[in-house]
């Protein structure tokens, strides 16, 4: 008898043939926590309260004036446990029986909830940068602090929005490591610039290279240092709802691209952990299913807005 392939074809030849291993969805690095002071001494309760001192007034006098006494100003700052998130899945018996990836999808489980919180996460940080009075410059000694990009008419980053962005830093006395995250269509701007390699130069703020962002796992998306701002690429910057600014439109499709000093009490955000991120795991017999759930309790505020600038530009090329 032959054994040609038309003769072995129906029976002997498998048309299908699926593989030991599973496809993961390829994922970025997250960088928000490091925009992120985390506090380590709220062990209780809901709401935490930092007061806050001003400066002394000073003032000119002649030989017989009384002197006048002035009151220090004075404030607080405020934030609570404002974030209970989780993530939970299950497999049943007869899906744990029967399917020949049930070891290598159980495995993931666990892996899968901690980054589900941790994008989650991201977002949230990320997001703060909208937590600025929307449609105003947020004006602090005379430098703004949210404004519409200024290149390609009002769409899209130039290299004059790094200058304005380290101006309003400078004259808010903000720490001078600093970073800019910004969306990926913004870097595909930067990289087409012409001249831009007049104005990138190797980070000197080597602390934050050398302790932050470098340190990290590969795959963390370091663009190129401009203006004494490290630029980072991330995928979750948050949608401004601003319409205009300074009687400037905010373009379509828009994303608030952030720019922030770092370093100890000069970070722009301030978060706790009530609850870091727990993993339990539960048997539950009436439904002939093994149950997992992951949660975490936390709190996030905007701390610092004089260390915090954002420029709004479109999220496409």
């Amino acid at each position: 008898m032959a054994h040609d392939y038309s003769e072995v074809s129906t029976h002997l030849v498998r048309t299908e043939l699926w593989s030991d291993q599973l496809k993961e969805v390829l994922q970025d690095m997250l960088q928000g926590q490091r925009l992120v002071n985390w506090m380590s001494n709220f062990p209780d309760g809901t709401t935490f309260t930092i007061p806050s001192i001003g400066e002394m007034v000073i003032r000119n006098v002649s030989e017989s004036d009384d002197v006048v006494y002035d009151a220090m100003d004075t404030g607080e700052f405020q934030m609570t446990i404002n974030h209970y998130v989780e993530s939970a899945t299950y497999i049943t018996d007869k899906a744990q029986q029967d399917a020949y990836y049930s070891a290598q999808l159980i495995s993931s489980f666990v892996p899968k909830m901690r980054r589900a919180l941790e994008e989650n996460l991201e977002t949230k940080i990320l997001a703060m940068g909208n937590d600025q009075t929307v449609d105003d410059l947020n004006t602090i000694n005379g430098g703004d602090h949210r404004f519409v990009a200024s290149g390609a008419t009002n769409t899209v980053l130039a290299l004059a929005d790094f200058a304005k962005a380290k101006y309003a830093l400078d004259k808010a006395n903000a720490s001078a490591a600093r970073v800019a995250i910004i969306d990926p269509s913004q870097e595909y701007v930067l990289n087409t610039l012409t001249g831009l390699s007049d104005v990138t130069y190797n980070p000197k703020f080597e602390g934050i290279v050398n302790s932050g962002f470098v340190n990290q796992a590969t795959g963390l998306r370091f663009s190129k240092s401009v203006y004494g701002f490290d630029v980072y690429v991330s995928n979750y910057l948050p949608t401004p709802v601003d319409s205009t600014i300074n009687s400037i439109s905010v373009p379509s499709s828009p994303v608030t691209n952030i720019f922030c000093s770092l370093g100890g009490d000069e970070t722009p955000f301030k978060g706790v952990w009530r609850q870091m991120p727990r993993v339990e795991h539960e048997r539950n017999k009436d439904k002939r299913r093994d149950e997992y759930v992951m949660n975490s309790r936390y709190g996030l505020k905007l701390y610092r807005p004089e260390c915090l600038v954002t420029i709004l530009s479109k999220s496409t090329i």
